[in-house]
């Protein structure tokens, strides 16, 4: 099936030539040329480079090395899970031992770090487990933080509990839907969720800059338009987990080897922090009153 993802099309041509044994170059595609018992111009050669046949000369690599293993479903589940352990492993010591005094200057290093990594990991579209890894446990620290400065320091008891458990409902809901086929991630579909998603973080931008000038739009100040704006970007993150299960599937199906399930693991991660973040909003916003 032809894929309509460019990143998914180069990585599975990069993940064949591997599957093939390395030395699959541009403009040597013809049937038999530079495999294994095969000569320069494609005619067959019984025995050499074959098991049983004649030994590769002495100081040259061997005619076929091992397959990369393609990757699976259950590799971007384990991966999604230690990166989440990660994450909730660090925002509980950032929790506890980072005092009040130090929060904030604590909260904006590790999201200002945490935005230089993310960035740098997707557009470098990397799969590097150390440098994920350690996205991960610095979001922990950004996401530890936030939920003491709501739990504790603004008074919302319980809210952290409640986000956490609406975020993993919605991110469940969602995966059901799509192994329904209920929501199906079609060329339009990718198009608006994408533009949705690009809209929603250049309002954010906006309206950051304006705050930082003494302007209030109302979207981050608990109003009515607030709770809406909430609810749009909260909507547009669980989809984005659409595009998430889709990229997985379509990955698994062209092979791409293993060590690209932590880009799909990433991917996961980074919608779940935005979608609790979010709804940590939003349940503060609902509970102004209390």
């Amino acid at each position: 099936m032809k894929t309509s993802n460019p990143v998914l099309s180069r990585l599975s041509e990069t993940s064949a030539q591997q599957r093939a044994g390395g030395h699959a170059q541009p403009g040597y595609a013809q049937p038999g040329y530079g495999q294994p018992g095969y000569g320069q111009y494609g005619y067959a050669q019984p025995g050499y480079g074959q098991p049983g046949g004649y030994p590769a000369a002495e100081g040259y690599p061997p005619a076929a090395p091992p397959a990369t293993r393609p990757m699976t479903i259950d590799d971007v589940v384990v991966r999604t899970v230690g990166l989440l352990a990660l994450t909730g492993l660090s925002g509980a010591l950032a929790w506890v031992l980072v005092p009040d005094r130090l929060l904030l200057p604590v909260w904006i290093g590790a999201a200002l770090v945490g935005l230089v990594l993310g960035l740098v990991i997707a557009f470098a579209r990397l799969t590097n487990p150390l440098l994920i890894g350690a996205y991960a446990v610095v979001e922990g620290v950004f996401v530890g933080l936030v939920s003491d400065y709501y739990e504790n320091i603004a008074g919302f008891e319980g809210i952290v509990l409640q986000a956490a458990v609406a975020t993993f409902g919605v991110f469940f809901l969602m995966a059901m839907l799509y192994k329904a086929r209920v929501i199906r991630a079609t060329p339009k579909f990718v198009r608006f969720v994408i533009g949705g998603i690009v809209g929603v973080l250049a309002v954010i931008l906006v309206n950051f800059v304006l705050s930082l000038f003494g302007v209030d739009t109302g979207l981050r100040s608990g109003g009515p338009l607030a709770i809406i704006f909430s609810l749009v970007i909260i909507a547009f993150a669980a989809l984005s987990f659409i595009l998430d299960f889709a990229q997985i599937e379509e990955g698994v199906r062209q092979g791409l080897p293993q060590q690209y399930a932590w880009a799909c693991a990433f991917g996961i991660l980074v919608g779940l922090i935005w979608m609790y973040l979010e709804i940590l909003r939003l349940l503060s916003y609902l509970r102004g009153d209390d």
